[in-house]
């Protein structure tokens, strides 16, 4: 079983997640941008966070046989901290780079007037860079969000099928579908969805424009659900073409749209094309 996780968050995860991804079937990956559980104070911390991202990040994942790939953005969250805003005038240098196939996570996380602006302004600098999107919807009020995450994507220009939206769950995949957006589920050990609901789902809405990741990070997850997921669709009468599909051409096929998916992850230790750091050399720091 091949598998391309596209949204995990392994800033906060270790090296033994990295051996088990591995060992489970895991060889390329994207990591959104996303807020790191303690609020950064100035646009400084935005910058060295992306060049980890582009960086060391993606060498360190090459160590384990992992293609690493990153979107980068302003988070919802910290859409509304006025210390972040200026991030996104640092985001286009970032946007040009190697390794990075999208821009997100963008969308909403309390659907206020300073997320509207921030997603608006993200949107267009996708369409400005053609690269495909990721957009979060929220935890709370999900319906509501998924919505207008719908209109302000309508609104924008961007065709929907450069857009991936994320966290969707039975209540918001039906908006979803019918808007020619990508569908994204994330696989949880007690929250968002489990690999049964999604079999149950893929069973309804079958395997067209659905990407399945773990969203793993600094809480409580597991980078291997989606190994999980695909054990659950063989189980439920799924073949292995459809595994392949949903956990491998899929997430190829929505960010390939970027023309830079490299996956072969030996490139990144013998290029310094995103940074000048000598570990992308295979040096030691």
């Amino acid at each position: 079983m091949r598998i391309f996780d596209p949204h995990i968050h392994m800033t906060s995860r270790t090296t033994d997640d990295y051996e088990a991804m591995h060992a489970a079937g895991v060889r390329a990956l994207v990591e959104p941008a996303f807020w790191l559980g303690q609020p950064r104070t100035n646009v400084g911390s935005f910058v060295d966070y992306f060049d980890a991202l582009i960086g060391w990040e993606r060498f360190r994942a090459a160590q384990f046989g992992i293609a690493h790939h990153c979107a980068i953005a302003l988070n919802p969250k910290e859409a509304n901290d006025p210390r972040c805003t200026e991030v996104l005038d640092v985001l286009p240098r970032y946007l040009a780079k190697d390794g990075v196939v999208a821009v997100g996570e963008v969308g909403y996380d309390s659907m206020t007037p300073e997320e509207d602006e921030a997603f608006a302004r993200q949107l267009e600098l996708a369409v400005r860079n053609d690269l495909p999107v990721l957009v979060h919807t929220p935890h709370r009020d999900k319906r509501a969000g998924t919505q207008r995450t719908l209109d302000v994507v309508r609104e924008s220009g961007i065709a929907p099928e450069r857009v991936l939206v994320d966290h969707l769950n039975e209540t918001t995949v039906r908006e979803v579908a019918d808007s020619g957006c990508w569908m994204g589920f994330s696989i949880y050990p007690d929250t968002k969805m489990d690999e049964l609901r999604m079999v149950a789902l893929l069973t309804e809405y079958g395997t067209d424009r659905v990407l399945v990741n773990s969203a793993a990070d600094w809480g409580r997850s597991d980078p291997l659900k989606t190994r999980a997921t695909g054990l659950a669709m063989l189980e439920a009468g799924f073949d292995e073409s459809d595994v392949d599909t949903v956990l491998w051409g899929n997430p190829v096929a929505f960010y390939g749209q970027s023309g830079r998916l490299a996956l072969d992850p030996a490139a990144a230790t013998t290029s310094d094309a995103a940074t000048g750091n000598s570990v992308l050399r295979g040096e030691r720091p």
